[in-house]
């Protein structure tokens, strides 16, 4: 178990830093900030923003030649802006200092409380009231709930926000993803951090990878239409995006990823932990539905949890800045690909706390619970920089999605046809 991190650790690494072109300089590195000790001047933003273990990752590292360019030599990095990383380190001292990392258990108990109790409430609903149409909508719906919100929570797990040592957040996250949902917390790890580490850059961050379905941003859809690729008609993407976005993702692309990747990689804990999720559910529900009934029930909640899911997650990303990489850094590169949306206790509990998108993947090991409490400085920070900070409604958030679906098959379509 505690090899996975070491594994992460080794990934995030290539993920962040870039490729030298010149030999690295092994010369000391000048820290940007007053650092605490044990603390790792010099270090890539991106890297010390995955890992809350330093001196136990260290380990894995000591065989790595790590270090900076020398300031002579040309780096792949010309987008950075060194007084920006200087500011955004000394930040991240502030929530430290802050104990901005340190989690509240009482908090995530009541959520996977919440969870537990609406799984029951599910049940006893059918075993009260029967399976007729009401009941079974009504159950659903809880289900539904039930299945959303599990899914914030193995987030918060699956970030190494909620406990101090790593093991224990990757158990319970196997829990919370295995036997709550039926998924693999493997086959997320690799999927979600990769897509941290680069967020909206083509070729490297799989949740742009739309499969030829939806051409996304400025530079895609132009690329597209000078090529002259045609897989769907992209200018409707905003109209057949209701039809095969929100409804299939996860009953049918995700349910099958993630079976199949269990298989090809033998990954056979998290396919047992998924089966014990299966085991429960049709434990459950044969008694009420017969097996044909329940399959057809599961794959019900699962359309109906897919919406809530694509909208939510989408509202952050896919309606900011999507392309190639641009080399800047860390502060511009995960402000120009997310924003958030304006905080309530519906919206936290709505979004997971992923309202508050920005913060997260600044600091994607801090606990949900403390985001609005660094977001008022980050907005701060953005502000001396001249770095846009967006923040807006909910339902604005979930229109812009269509409204930048639409702008982008705009985009192809005129460069199919003119260019």
């Amino acid at each position: 178990m505690r090899a996975a991190q070491p594994f992460v650790c080794v990934c995030m690494l290539l993920a962040s830093i870039p490729t030298p072109q010149a030999p690295i300089s092994r010369a000391p590195l000048r820290p940007l900030h007053p650092v605490p000790a044990g603390h790792p001047s010099g270090q890539q933003d991106a890297f010390y923003a995955f890992h809350p273990d330093l001196d136990f990752v260290r380990k894995f590292l000591k065989p790595l030649l790590i270090g900076e360019l020398a300031p002579e030599e040309p780096s792949q990095d010309r987008g950075k802006n060194s007084q920006i990383t200087e500011d955004f380190r000394a930040l991240r001292k502030i929530a430290e200092d802050m104990n901005l990392f340190k989690p509240n258990h009482l908090f995530f108990l009541l959520l996977l409380a919440h969870i537990i109790a609406m799984e029951s409430i599910a049940w006893f609903t059918i075993f009260y009231f029967g399976n007729g149409w009401i009941p079974t909508l009504v159950t659903a719906f809880v289900l539904v709930i039930s299945q959303a919100q599990a899914g914030w929570l193995q987030h918060d797990y699956g970030h190494l926000s909620v406990y101090k040592k790593s093991i224990w957040n990757h158990i319970v996250h196997k829990f919370v993803i295995g036997h709550l949902k039926g998924a693999s917390a493997n086959w997320w790890n690799h999927r979600h951090f990769q897509h941290h580490a680069k967020p909206n850059i083509f070729h490297k961050d799989p949740d742009v990878n739309m499969l030829h379905m939806f051409v996304l941003g400025k530079w895609q859809p132009i690329e597209y239409g000078k090529k002259k690729l045609k897989y769907l008609p992209y200018n409707h993407q905003h109209q057949y995006f209701f039809l095969i976005g929100p409804p299939l993702l996860i009953p049918m692309y995700f349910q099958y990823q993630i079976i199949m990747t269990m298989i090809v990689r033998k990954d056979w804990v998290d396919l047992a932990w998924a089966i014990s999720y299966y085991t429960r559910f049709f434990f459950t529900y044969i008694p009420f539905y017969g097996v044909l009934g329940a399959f057809v029930f599961l794959n019900f909640i699962r359309f109906l949890e897919s919406h809530w899911f694509v909208w939510v997650t989408q509202m952050n990303h896919i309606v900011m800045e999507v392309g190639q990489e641009s080399y800047r850094d860390w502060l511009s590169s995960q402000l120009a690909a997310t924003c958030n949306v304006e905080q309530s206790f519906f919206n936290d509990w709505f979004s997971g706390h992923l309202n508050f998108q920005i913060e997260h993947h600044l600091f994607p090991t801090m606990p949900r619970h403390n985001f609005y409490k660094i977001a008022p400085l980050v907005k701060s920070l953005c502000a001396k920089h001249g770095i846009e900070y967006q923040e807006k409604p909910l339902l604005q958030a979930l229109q812009d999605i269509i409204r930048s679906l639409k702008k982008s098959g705009q985009l192809w379509l005129d460069a199919y046809l003119h260019k």
